[in-house]
């Protein structure tokens, strides 16, 4: 179960953006990350909902999306998101966050997998003209942005090979692959003591 949900929870970039994610969901959501570990339990991490569409417009618009697709500008109008939640970090709080929203975001994304629904996390966001946008005080850092929705792409994961490298890329029948490490090239012998 867990497995099929870890193999199901993609970096989806494209969606259905008539599919309405509503309030409720997203709090469902959150709950999620609020019942995650969080480092010496100070639970430092807030969250801001957009469900709504001028809102999910803003925050699109301080985006950057697939870094490694050069020449793809991020999804067109009617795959955009049907919802977001940014993670921010509460300085009041803590000043550090360590892997917190890490966590928070794999939890959320693995809900929503649950649910039938994809996302992906972003880190490559103009905080600044977001914070702007949004009224975001001070004291709270912008951590992450996930995007959620319905998944509108195919995302299919492979081993990686010399030829592939760990790139994804986008075959000629708009597939979204994923090349993955080999498991036998990512665990380390233990050290001999």
């Amino acid at each position: 179960m867990v497995n099929d949900l870890v193999r199901k929870s993609r970096s989806y970039r494209r969606f259905d953006q008539s599919y309405l994610i509503d309030r409720a969901a997203l709090r469902e959501l959150v709950d999620l990350a609020r019942m995650s570990p969080s480092a010496a339990n100070l639970q430092p991490l807030k969250y801001i909902l957009s469900y709504e569409p001028t809102q999910n417009a803003l925050i699109f618009d301080h985006l950057a999306w697939a870094g490694y697709l050069k020449d793809w500008p991020g999804p067109a109008e009617g795959q955009r998101p049907s919802a977001y939640i940014i993670i921010l970090g509460d300085t009041g709080i803590s000043k550090t966050f360590g892997c917190d929203h890490g966590i928070a975001a794999q939890s959320i994304l693995l809900g929503a997998a649950d649910r039938g629904l994809g996302g992906c996390m972003i880190g490559s966001i103009n905080r600044d003209a977001l914070r702007k946008k949004l009224d975001i005080d001070d004291h709270l850092q912008i951590l992450l942005v996930i995007a959620l929705g319905r998944p509108a792409e195919r995302v299919v994961l492979e081993d990686m090979t010399p030829q592939t490298g760990i790139e994804y890329y986008r075959d000629q029948q708009d597939v979204h692959h994923v090349p993955k490490r080999p498991l036998d090239q990512i665990i380390i012998k233990p050290c001999r003591v």
